[in-house]
């Protein structure tokens, strides 16, 4: 049986060896995984880490439509991560690849391994900004007020 199709948002950041080509990457890569099909990419941008350390950050947010339902959609995308060398050293630790789901539909979740939407994605320019750009709609007046204040640039 198919499943319907879900269009969800994923943010895309990196940090640690070259994050620009990593986020690149992951888009593309993103956009190979059979049951996702890749909708639209933000531009990419440079932020420095919150709540992290090391270098500046490379961001994006993209939007796909998947088949998945969200835990499946979040065991492709640490899939990915893992191809990548992501570790997970300690919490907020440096990165060679972060995707994160942000949104999946209109859903919902709260579990061990999931939260949807994505706790503090308003919270965050390197979220807000790009999900401005491929879905303005989505974002609230006062998300874009929250963030104002952060470093954010497109690279």
């Amino acid at each position: 049986m198919q499943r319907e199709s879900v269009t969800a948002y994923v943010g895309i950041g990196a940090n640690l060896g070259d994050a620009l080509l990593a986020v690149r990457q992951a888009i593309e890569d993103l956009g190979h995984v059979p049951g996702v099909h890749l909708l639209k990419a933000s531009s990419l941008y440079r932020t420095a880490p919150i709540d992290s350390s090391g270098p500046d950050y490379i961001n994006a947010v993209v939007a796909v439509q998947t088949t998945f339902c969200a835990p499946d959609l979040l065991a492709r995308l640490q899939a990915l991560e893992s191809g990548a060398g992501r570790e997970r050293p300690y919490r907020n630790a440096p990165r060679t690849l972060d995707l994160d789901l942000l949104l999946y539909g209109d859903a919902r979740i709260a579990s061990a391994d999931l939260t949807v939407p994505h706790p503090r994605m308003w919270e965050r320019a390197f979220v807000v900004m790009p999900l401005t750009e491929i879905a303005p709609w989505i974002v609230a007046p006062q998300a874009l007020l929250r963030v104002r204040d952060q470093r954010i640039e497109i690279v």
